[in-house]
Order: C-alpha cells, then structure tokens, then sequence
C-alpha cells in the first residue's frame, strides 16, 4: 500500500511516503497515518514535502505541515522564493512581467537565459511597475556568493538575509520592529499567492499574516491592475472575483473593529503600513477603487470629523455662512465645537486620540525625547492656561468645511468677475482695474496649482512617509499623482487657455482671437465648478451620472456620425452634381443632416415638387431652381424620389432607431449610478483630502499662505531643517509601543472574525444541507452494508437448508441399508421448538 513502512518512529523513514501522499494530493492519508502522533517529525523534515505542496497548488497540504510545526521562517530563502516564481506557466502575464523587468534591468545586471529563475528585485520591480513606488513593497538582490553572511537589509543592493524576512526594510534601526509589524515570511508567500492567482493560498497567508485590514485592499488592488493587464478572459474572472473577496474581507473585518473600538479602528485607518510602501488604508481603497469600503460607518465617521474639523458635525450650514462673513460669531454658542485634546481622555494606545486622529500623531511626553520623536510629528500645542474661545478662531479657519466654503464663495466671485470683464471691460485698450484684479486672481489660482503639483497634493502617497530615511518623492513621481486627477487636469486646460488668451489680448493685432480664447476658458472655468457639488448628498451622484454618460454619448456618435456621412453624402451627389462649392458642400453634407434629426427639414430645398422647374445651369439637362436659392445652386431633377426616400429612411433610423439607443443607455447608466447612489457620495475621500491640505484662505488672500510657506521653506533649508510636517496629512504615526497594541488588537479582531464566519458558514443552509446530505450518504451507505449482510445471512440460510435435506437423505438412505446391523440405535430426533 501507499503506507506499507517499516515500524521505525523516525520521520526520516517516511519522507518519501509523505512527498508521494502530497503527489497524490491525499490529505486524509497523511492526517490518518503519518500525523498520528507515534511519528517524531521535525521541521527540516517537512520542508521538501511544503515546497512540493507549494509548488503543486496543494493549500490544505500547507495548513497541515506549518500546523504540524515547519518553521516557515527557516524553510523560505531567497533561493526557494525564486523557485516558487519560476513555478508561473511560461505564457501567463506574471512571467511576461518578470521577463519584461529582467530586460528593463539588462543594463545594470547580466541578461537571464530564458529556463534561468527570477530574481527578487525582479519582482520589485513588476510590484512597483504595477502598484507604483509608493504602494509596493521592495526586493533587493542579495550577495550570489554568501546570503547568510548579513543578518539586516543595508542601502545597497546586497545583504539581505535568507532565513527571515525577504522584503527590504528601510533602517536598521526599524529591524525588530518591523519583525513584529508583517514584514514576515508569510507577507512574501502571500505576494507570490496573488501573483501568480493562487486563490486558496493567498486567503491562506492572509488569515495567518498581520496587517489584515491593508493587506486585504493591497490585494484588492494589486489582482485589479493585474485583471486589467490580463489577456485571457478567464484569468481575469478569476482575478477580479478574488479582488471582490478580498474587498469584502476588508470590509467585514474593518466593520468588526468599528464595532469594538471606534478609536482604534481610526487609527487603522490612518496608520502608515510598512509593508505597502507606507501607504494607509484609506490611500489603498481609494486606489483600488473599493467603495463597499468607504461606505461603512466607520470610515464615514472619520471623514466626517476630518471634513468638520475641530466643530461638531451638527452646526448648521447657515450658521458657518453667517460667520464666515461676521468672524465675532465664532465666539458665540452659534458654532459648536468638540471637547477640546486637553478634555478627551487617554484612550489604552498611549497617545492622544484627539490629536493624532487630525494627523498631529503622538503627545510629546516624558517618555518620548525630542530625538526619538519621528518626522513628520506635530505635537497638540499646549492650551492650558488659555480659554478655549481663543483656540475658536484656528479651529474655526482651520477646518475643511470653512476651507471649502471660502472657495466656493471665492469662485462664484471670481465667474462673476470674469464675465463683467468679458461683457463690459474687456476693450482694446489698456486694461483696467477689474481687468487687472482678474489676472492677478487668476495667478494666485495658478500658484495653488504649483504648491499642489510640487507640493505633493496626494499627501504621503506622495511624500515620503514620517521616519528616519524619508524624503519628499521625485518631481516626476509627483506631477504624475497630480495629473492623475481629472479635476487638476481640467484646471491646468483653464489656466493654459487663459496665459494663451491673455498673451493674444496684449498682442497687437490678436485681440479677437484673444478674446475668443478667453470666452471657450470661461466655459471651462464654470464646468470647473462641477467639483464643488460633489460633496452634495444629491447632486454628487448626478455628477457621476454625466460623466459616466458622456461616454455613452461618445459610442453613440459614432454609430450617428456613421449614418449621417453616408446619408449627407449620398444626398448631395444627387441634389448637386455641378456644385463645387467647397464650404457649402461640406455645410450640407454635415451639419443639414444634423439639424434634420431635430426636426429642420429644408423641404424646399430637397422636393422639387416645391421648386420651378426651370433651367438655372449653363449645362443641358432637367434643372430647378429652389425658391430663393442663390446662383448656382441648381437641384437636379433625375431620381429626386431616391432623395425623399433616403430621407425617411435617415429619419426612421436616425430619430427612432439611435436615439431610443441613447436612451436606453442612458437609462442604464443613471439606473447604474442611482441604484449605488450612496456608495458614490460616500467615496468622497479625494475632495476632503484635498480641502484638508489647502491653506486657510482662499484665492486671491491664499497668496498670504503661499507667501508664508515660501519663506518658511527657504529659512527651513537655509537651517537645513526637516520639511515641514504640515503636508503630512491623513495619516498617523504611532510610537512603537502603541502599534504594536494597535496590530495585536487588530489580529484579536481578526481571529474574532474568522471563528465567527466558520460558526456562520457551518450554520448556514448550505452547511447544513451538506452536513445532512453527507449523514445521508453514510447511512444509505450502512444501509447498503446492511442489505448485502442480509443477502448473505441468505445465501448461507439456503446452504444450511440444502446440507441438511442431504444428510437427512443420507441418514434414511444409511437406515434402508443392509449396511447397518438390525436392532442398532435409532437416529436422533430433530430439535423440537424450546418450551
């Protein structure tokens, strides 16, 4: 048999039946024989058989052998993670991207053959390329000739080490810690799990790895791009259905730790994760597009707060109105504020709540020396001795929502302007005051448009995270983040189109043409004010709707712009043929089928049933002339009936076939749209983020901020000083201690979770349909066992029966025989039935 072993208790002696029963995938084979407990194995024994299991898809074989006691930390190495990636089918998209990062590579490292094992900076490289630089983990080449000769990860490229952890780390001085934090073995094994689309292992890893909450939406957004980029239809299913698993294990678990503790779950939100590139939570949903994600209660409640600031998010909008324009009410009962950080207890992390949830971090204290406090710290400011009303005004000016009404009052001001000058002031003469007013408002605009795009307007996604070894990201990196939003990029259109406008209005000769230029960036300018009602609750969603139907309108022009130029042209040859206007031409074939579909139907232009039959040309031939019509214009009388019969069928196709398209696209779209309403006007992460960042003031006083951080970034490098912390925003970095809670809290909620979803999953229906189908199935197989004992029992009644009319035949036969002698004992009687 599989198991036929000698009687040894060494686990040496069956090795190979353990390899083989990992072959054969018999998991009961190897729990019922070779775990039983009579076998002495050790983790260098089980290692083979794991990478055999890894290698071969065999996941309930992984749950086994690391139960069974395998140190995963002594079993991976480089040399073994390489192997597990050279496991990817030649043809599959991760191998083409491994490919594609060695050449990259070619370079600066000898080329691979094309049977040669990946390389971990390889895979570095295909994360970064897929996730970004800020959002990817990273792999260094480690020393060819000794890899065990480090035990830490060091600058340059060689060092790491083989028998901990793979992903780089960014100080030594952050080593222990970051042992504790993820960056395990099972981090690296579950990156190699979602590569290469192991489904069952990459939910594996995640149960057993920490970091669950960002690990789950880095997931979500790593197997989206790859479902992006793949090309097989049926691996993208695949991965796309495991990105919707992973978002919706995020979900659950983020809403178990809202449910426990709203602060800590907060902090979850807003704490640096390592492992993905310091990037938060909050930062990794937006990314990966999860909106089930930003719909939860939890991170409502905290972009809510964010959104109000230090206020209370039950003041009334009016009453923000009323003191954004009469500053004295602030200090009045009309604006309410929250308990202030010196009235909000200690929460059990050690560290104030209040102040590190508005992205200020950790209190200063005795324990924490001002060289240990990390970069990118702001302390809470110490208010005693102080009234709270006097902290009003900060609070007041400080917060989102008062950011984000001074620049939707300063806008509607500035359109306001704007017209006046193109209406009224706008002459050929030198301009004046208002005139001069507009273009300096619209450079104060174009500077916050510089401080956003050099600045890093994506916050740490594109600066480096608070820590020793941190900087400001590339210029590159950062005007792409910028440039990523569709808003930045509608702004930079606006104020191009107004430099080009104003430059023709101050050049001689190019007025008008200025003057046109300026009147198309006024639209722009005014579209730009979509952006600001997308925090509506209502009209938020509508503006999705548009945009999702302006690509709807581009498919459906198509279609149009492809029967109306076979129309139009068909038309004029027929109406026209010795017309050689070009303009005019080209005026009809295009834009008079056009107005057709609305209903203008130039009739007397087309029938010349309607015309005088008269001979308008210079040429021979049946000619009319349209009343009114011009010189030249003569219409040709030969098929005109092919012209009114193409116009009803351009009508019947056009006007009810195209345009009951377009309907019932749009229909679909705003059904769409309007059936997850709420989860679209939930996902306004992007809008609170960038009003969290703005400056105080809105254009033209927010040239005051610029000015202020003009000089503070010159005096600051001058002193050679750190960058200032305040572009630090929507993040939280917390002392070691205290994240180290946070992530043992976080792994308790998780074990929470999975043991409630196993208890859910087995008192589900289908659970117990599977559960009473499998009793089912043993007792109709007993009762099998059952029916082929009877048959025996039978079988065996009938024998009986048949031996004994034979020796009854053969006693009555012996008794007729001369055989025995007479008067001998008669044979005995048959049992009789017991009395």
């Amino acid at each position: 048999s599989l198991l036929a072993a000698c009687g040894s208790s060494e686990a040496s002696a069956y090795l190979d039946e353990l390899r083989l029963a990992v072959a054969w995938n018999r998991v009961d084979i190897a729990q019922s024989e070779l775990f039983r407990g009579d076998i002495q194995w050790r983790s260098v024994h089980l290692e083979a058989s794991l990478m055999d299991a890894l290698l071969n898809d065999r996941p309930e074989f992984v749950r086994l052998l690391i139960s069974r006691g395998l140190s995963l930390g002594h079993f991976l190495t480089p040399t073994r993670l390489a192997q597990l990636y050279s496991a990817a089918p030649p043809s599959s998209l991760i191998r083409s991207l491994l490919d594609q990062a060695a050449h990259a590579s070619g370079a600066k490292t000898p080329a691979l053959k094309p049977s040669a094992e990946p390389r971990l900076p390889d895979v570095g490289r295909v994360l970064r390329m897929l996730l970004g630089e800020m959002c990817a983990p990273r792999y260094r080449a480690w020393a060819a000739g000794d890899p065990h000769r480090d035990h830490g990860c060091r600058d340059s490229d060689h060092g790491c080490p083989e028998s901990s952890q793979l992903l780089c780390r960014r100080a030594p001085s952050e080593l222990m810690l970051d042992a504790v934090l993820g960056q395990t073995p099972w981090s690296d094994l579950f990156l190699w799990a979602l590569l290469l689309n192991r489904a069952q292992m990459a939910l594996y890893f995640w149960e057993i790895g920490s970091n669950a909450v960002a690990s789950a939406l880095g997931a979500c957004l790593l197997l989206r791009v790859l479902a992006r980029l793949e090309s097989e239809a049926e691996e993208a299913a695949h991965r796309k259905e495991l990105a919707a698993k992973f978002e919706g294990l995020g979900v659950d678990l983020f809403g178990e730790c809202h449910r426990s503790s709203e602060d800590r779950a907060a902090h979850l939100l807003l704490r640096r994760c390592p492992f993905w590139g310091d990037a938060t939570c909050l930062q990794l949903a937006m990314q990966a597009d999860a909106r089930a994600f930003f719909a939860q209660d939890g991170v409502q409640s905290l972009l809510t707060q964010k959104w109000w600031g230090e206020m209370d998010s039950s003041t009334p909008i009016w009453a923000l109105v009323l003191a954004f324009f009469c500053p004295p009410l602030i200090y009045t009962n009309l604006i309410t504020f929250r308990k202030s950080a010196e009235e909000s207890t200690q929460k059990d992390l050690g560290f104030d709540v209040d102040g590190s949830l508005n992205g200020e971090g950790p209190v200063r204290g005795p324990a924490d020396p001002p060289e240990k406090m990390p970069l990118g710290v702001l302390s809470q400011p110490s208010r005693r001795g102080c009234s709270p009303r006097l902290w009003r005004w900060s609070q007041f000016w400080g917060a989102p929502v008062t950011a984000f009404l001074g620049n939707v009052v300063s806008y509607l001001l500035f359109l306001m302007l704007f017209a006046r000058v193109l209406l009224i002031d706008f002459q050929p003469s030198a301009p004046g005051a208002l005139e001069l007013l507009l273009y300096f408002w619209v450079f104060t605009l174009l500077c916050e448009e510089f401080r956003q795009s050099l600045g890093g307007g994506w916050g740490s996604l594109a600066t480096g995270g608070p820590g020793p070894g941190h900087c400001q990201a590339p210029l590159r990196r950062r005007l792409h983040l910028y440039l990523m939003d569709t808003w930045n990029q509608c702004d930079l259109v606006a104020l191009t189109c107004f430099l080009l406008g104003v430059g023709c209005r101050l050049t001689p000769g190019l007025y008008d043409l200025g003057r046109t230029v300026l009147c198309l960036d006024f639209m722009v300018f005014t579209l730009r004010l979509l952006h600001i009602f997308t925090v509506n609750k209502q009209l938020g969603p509508k503006i999705v709707i548009v945009n999702k139907m302006m690509k709807d309108v581009f498919f459906f022009l198509f279609f149009l712009g492809v029967w109306l130029v076979a129309y139009g042209v068909a038309t004029e040859g027929l109406l026209r043929p010795r017309d050689q206007d070009l303009p005019q031409i080209l005026r009809r074939v295009f834009y008079r089928p056009y107005l057709q579909i609305f209903g203008q139907i130039p009739q007397e232009e087309m029938d010349v049933a309607l015309m005088d039959h008269v001979n308008c040309s210079s040429e021979v031939g049946f000619w009319a002339r349209p009343v009114g019509a011009q010189a030249g214009s003569c219409v040709s009388l030969y098929a005109n009936w092919l012209v009114v019969l193409l116009l009803v069928i351009f009508l019947l196709v056009a006007n009810i076939l195209l345009v009951n398209l377009l309907i019932a696209m749009f229909s679909y779209t705003f059904g769409k749209v309007q059936g997850n309403s709420d989860l679209y006007w939930k996902q306004r992460y992007s809008l609170i983020r960038e009003f969290h960042s703005r400056p105080a003031l809105a254009p033209p006083f927010i040239i005051i901020s610029h000015v202020r951080l003009l000089f503070r970034g010159l005096r600051r490098h001058r002193a050679s000083l750190p960058a200032s912390p305040i572009l630090r925003h929507f993040r939280v970095h917390l002392p070691k201690e205290a994240e180290r809670k946070l992530l043992t809290w976080e792994s308790v909620q998780k074990e929470n979770f999975l043991l409630a979803r196993a208890r859910d999953k087995r008192e589900s229906d289908s659970e117990r349909m599977k559960r009473t189908s499998q009793k089912v199935d043993m007792a109709l197989k007993q009762l099998r066992q059952v029916r082929e004992y009877e048959q025996r029992l039978k079988g065996w009644n009938r024998r009986v029966q048949h031996c004994s009319r034979v020796l009854g035949w053969v006693a009555e036969a012996l008794s007729r025989s001369a055989l025995l002698p007479p008067g001998g004992p008669s044979p005995p009687a048959p049992p009789g039935p017991k009395g």
